[in-house]
């Protein structure tokens, strides 16, 4: 007898990103993928495998000192698979061996990927390995040259295409053991990595779009990659100045650096909180108001479709819209020109509401758990919802429990908490019923 699992889209991402999880920790068990040659804690090993796939930069230990280079090159393989999604990589394997991409695959690749419509999701597929190789191998040459500057040719390669991957699919991931703060002031780095970050977090949609209306093929941009490019574009230049303001009298950041390093910092923590997590300056000694800034950005996080995590700028831009919708007495939702579908709404509040659930929920659980204050316990939460990375200091101290609560969060955030809700949640064959309707006072 044949059975055959009749799983939900939002099923077969989660147990598609938790089967490449376990795969990964168990390669990174073994003692051929430690410097040392010794097995690592099966704890430490599966953290690093969830923090890779959900690309988030989360450490419990140094990945250049504590890994090998096959463990090294585990971390990177993993991070590619979680950046780009597991959908995508399977369509893209698929594609290369001839398969025909089936309907059902199809649906799974627009869960995947955030879209509203089947249509040319495989079409998609094709322009995100194309932009993929042509931002990661531009990236990984660039970084290559200046690291030639400070090391060995090969070693600044390996170098090069490690963090140009890492910073592509914003995990946050480095080999140097103080993320880039040793390149603070330098031009190349800085821009060439933040670069990365916003190519990869803007989302893939929006690139073939803005590429076809370069080519003429299309005349304007959609409703979402006008907003996708109208909030990042905001929060890029609202960060970037609060965060200068905030710590530019900082001894423990910005004061001491040169005037361009300053700016070159300031507009780096403002780029990798969306969602990438490396630093060029030390985050456990940012003032408070900056990391209640950077907190925020983690929340938002990066554009759908993308390597980044967070609620989305869309789904921000949509509850800010909603809420001015209100605020003027107004039925419908109205963005730019247009106005928002229901659905649309319903799903950036749900997204928003469950968000905020999970945060609440993680930091009174690891408050109850670890001892640190409670804003360290707040920012690292949202790191990990967000996929960023950025850490206080608090993630290598965790105990069990508390690596066990982050990991949970790092997959929720990658996953959706949205996706992972349905996945629990969601009923097959369940008959449609309207129930009543009736009032309920609200505020």
């Amino acid at each position: 007898m044949r059975w055959k699992l009749n799983l939900s889209p939002s099923r077969v991402l989660v147990l598609g990103f938790a089967g490449v999880i376990f795969a990964g920790s168990l390669l990174l068990s073994i003692p051929q993928a430690t410097a040392a040659g010794k097995t690592t804690p099966y704890i430490d090993a599966l953290f690093t495998a969830t923090s890779a796939v959900c690309v988030t930069g989360l450490v419990v230990v140094e990945t250049g000192r504590h890994w090998s280079i096959l463990g090294q090159l585990v971390t990177i393989v993993l991070i590619q698979v979680g950046g780009l999604g597991i959908m995508t990589m399977s369509t893209l394997f698929a594609l290369i061996i001839g398969k025909r991409i089936s309907l059902r695959e199809r649906l799974l690749i627009q869960e995947a990927a955030g879209l509203s419509r089947m249509a040319g999701v495989v079409r998609l597929v094709k322009a995100i390995l194309q932009v993929t190789l042509v931002a990661e191998g531009a990236g990984a040459l660039l970084l290559t040259a200046r690291f030639a500057r400070d090391m060995p040719l090969a070693k600044a390669a390996y170098f090069g295409v490690y963090h140009s991957v890492s910073a592509f699919c914003n995990a946050g991931f480095d080999l140097f053991g103080t993320s880039f703060m040793g390149y603070v002031g330098d031009w190349t780095v800085n821009l060439v990595v933040t670069s990365l970050i916003i190519v990869g977090g803007i989302g893939f949609t929006v690139i073939v779009e803005l590429w076809e209306t370069r080519l003429g093929r299309r005349g304007r941009l959609s409703l979402h990659s006008r907003t996708a490019l109208k909030v990042t574009a905001w929060l890029l230049c609202a960060g970037t100045v609060l965060m200068y303001l905030f710590e530019r009298y900082n001894p423990a950041t910005l004061a001491p650096l040169p005037p361009h390093a300053r700016l070159l910092a300031a507009y780096f923590h403002a780029v990798t909180p969306r969602t990438a997590g490396f630093n060029t300056i030390a985050t456990g000694k940012m003032t408070l108001p900056a990391l209640v800034v950077t907190m925020v950005l983690m929340f938002i996080g990066a554009s759908p479709g993308g390597t980044g995590g967070g609620i989305k700028t869309t789904t921000f831009a949509t509850v800010v819209s909603m809420v001015g919708s209100i605020l003027r007495g107004k039925q419908d939702v109205e963005m730019g020109d247009k106005r928002l579908a229901r659905d649309v709404v319903d799903r950036a509040l749900a997204i928003a509401a469950l968000s905020l659930g999970l945060l609440v929920v993680v930091t009174v659980l690891l408050s109850a758990t670890q001892k640190a204050l409670l804003v360290g316990m707040m920012f690292e939460a949202t790191s990990a919802f967000g996929t960023v990375g950025l850490s206080m200091g608090i993630t290598p101290t965790l105990t069990t429990g508390g690596k066990l609560f982050i990991m949970m969060t790092m997959f929720a955030g990658r996953v959706g908490p949205l996706t992972l809700a349905m996945a629990i949640a969601q009923r097959a064959h369940v008959a449609p019923v309207r129930l009543p309707e009736d009032r309920l006072l609200v505020g």
